[in-house]
């Protein structure tokens, strides 16, 4: 079963620490974006492998995109 690792809000993508591939624990860090000036760390929900990247370092996101898969 998938699970998405969704925006918390509007902002940018301003790095990505995976690769499809990567193995990730619960509460890893995987994305960081910058909403408000501020930089928001995106953490994984639950341990998994990454399936697939939805976004790009630089892309603008709003609130609840997908921004990665794990399976």
């Amino acid at each position: 079963m998938s699970t998405e690792i969704i925006a918390p809000m509007t902002g940018k993508i301003i790095s990505i620490a995976l690769k499809v591939g990567d193995k990730v624990s619960a509460d890893d860090e995987v994305i960081i974006m910058d909403a408000m000036k501020m930089e928001i760390p995106v953490y994984a929900p639950e341990s998994g492998t990454i399936k697939e990247i939805k976004v790009k370092e630089g892309d603008s996101v709003k609130t609840d995109q997908v921004l990665i898969i794990l399976e």
